[in-house]
């Protein structure tokens, strides 16, 4: 069996023991180590891992064997041996060679932040596209890791194998094997997203604009994404509850309807491998008419939460000259009491771009759709279009995209003064156009 096809055995994860630890170099400070502490033990939960001790160090100088100091080792490996634990989880990205020193030191597995939500992607991924994303993503990630040998966690189980056995002979065989494999890979996500991108003209030829939920893992987007078009999309207190982006629509204030996109979760430091792999997934939020970006205002490390989301929103090419707007839903308000949640009502009071609500309990979501839809009103013109009485279609969606100015009916037609936005009038265009 190749490293990459590995058959599923969840109770080996369930049940593993995990210690954590955080190393802290510099330039981090803006994050709360805390903060970043529970966060990885979420990811670890994420996939059933019980985590048994979590540790923190600062690290000034990273060593090139380990990254962290030999009593910096000692430490891990006391509290891996006291906590009976067999897995060591390094918040932060580690080399082949420190982690295989780093197995030896504290004879137990060590895998790093990238290889653990590598392994949460491999679990939750629902759809055949999402499922060759992540398989591309674990092996670009798994190629330059076929120098280890690992003979204490024998048993295998599911996701991608960083948490089951070794399945390391024959390395020079498997390392063919996987550049093979990348390739099928690479072509067959090559149809998907021209399958995709056939589908995406299609809805803009469509008279519906669409609307991106983006956000940090966890910050509420699907709540929200279910509250907004009743729908059940898997919304749990879980770190990356939605691989897979869902599609719906909805109606807003003034917009006959709108097309609203759930899309995966951001988070600090996403692995290259998946910023590239899910970037045809994340194309949705590229070609979006507007971006929400719903952020855990409760969170202690929201500032650095949204600042890590709009890194990711460059990296896709969705910020910047000729990006869609984007408006800020500060969600979990209901978790913030007395002076520090009316801090943050009016520090949002201040703001045209923000929205303060509640997805939970649906506090102000109906003035976020009044802004959403505001904002994909704005810059609006006066057109002026002819139309036969006969084309009620059109006219109907005129009156429910924009805002009729004037009529004059003259004979079997009638001429439309109609205030509307750009991108609604090229929508109507495109999908009127024999009309116009």
């Amino acid at each position: 069996m190749s490293v990459f096809n590995r058959d599923a055995d969840a109770d080996v994860a369930r049940g593993a023991r995990a210690v954590i630890a955080l190393p802290e170099m510099g330039g981090e400070a803006r994050r709360d180590a805390g903060a970043r502490l529970e966060e990885a033990a979420g990811l670890a939960e994420a996939i059933g891992v019980v985590v048994a001790e979590k540790l923190h160090f600062k690290v000034r100088q990273p060593k090139p064997a380990t990254l962290f100091g030999s009593g910096q080792v000692e430490q891990i490996a006391a509290a891996a041996s006291e906590a009976e634990a067999e897995l060591i989880i390094v918040d932060s990205p580690i080399s082949p060679i420190q982690q295989k020193n780093l197995e030896s030191a504290t004879k137990a597995k060590v895998i790093d932040r990238t290889g653990l939500i590598l392994e949460i992607f491999g679990e939750r991924a629902a759809t055949a596209e999402g499922r060759l994303q992540v398989e591309l993503a674990h092996l670009d990630y798994q190629a330059g890791r076929l120098v280890r040998s690992w003979t204490h966690l024998e048993r295998q189980r599911g996701g991608f194998g960083f948490l089951g056995g070794p399945g390391e002979t024959q390395i020079e065989a498997d390392r063919r094997l996987i550049r093979d494999r990348m390739a099928k890979l690479r072509k067959e996500l090559e149809q998907v997203t021209r399958t995709r991108g056939l589908h995406r003209a299609r809805r803009q030829r469509a008279p519906w604009p669409v609307i991106a939920l983006v956000g940090y893992t966890n910050a509420g987007k699907s709540t929200l994404f279910n509250r907004l078009t009743n729908a059940d999309v898997m919304a749990e207190d879980l770190l990356f509850a939605t691989l897979d982006p869902t599609m719906r629509e909805i109606g807003m204030p003034g917009i006959e309807k709108a097309i609203l996109s759930d899309t995966v979760g951001f988070i600090s430091d996403l692995p290259t491998q998946l910023v590239a792999a899910f970037r045809a997934t994340l194309e949705e939020v590229i070609s979006a008419d507007l971006i929400v970006h719903v952020r855990d205002i409760s969170h202690p490390d929201s500032e650095a939460q949204r600042l890590d989301v709009e890194q990711v929103l460059e990296e896709i090419g969705a910020r910047g000259e000729g990006g869609a707007p984007l408006i800020e839903a500060w969600n979990k308000i209901d978790a913030l009491e007395g002076e520090e949640g009316e801090r943050v009502r009016a520090e949002a009071a201040r703001r045209d771009d923000v929205v303060v609500i509640s997805a939970l309990n649906g506090e102000n979501v109906e003035g976020l759709l009044n802004c959403a839809a505001e904002k994909l009103r704005a810059g609006t013109r006066v057109r002026t279009v002819t139309l036969p009485a006969e084309a009620g279609e059109a006219i109907a969606w005129l009156y429910a995209n924009g805002e009729v100015v004037e009529q004059r009916p003259d004979g079997l037609q009638t001429e439309y003064e109609v205030r509307i936005a750009d991108a609604d009038w090229a929508r109507f265009c495109a999908h009127f156009g024999e009309l116009v």
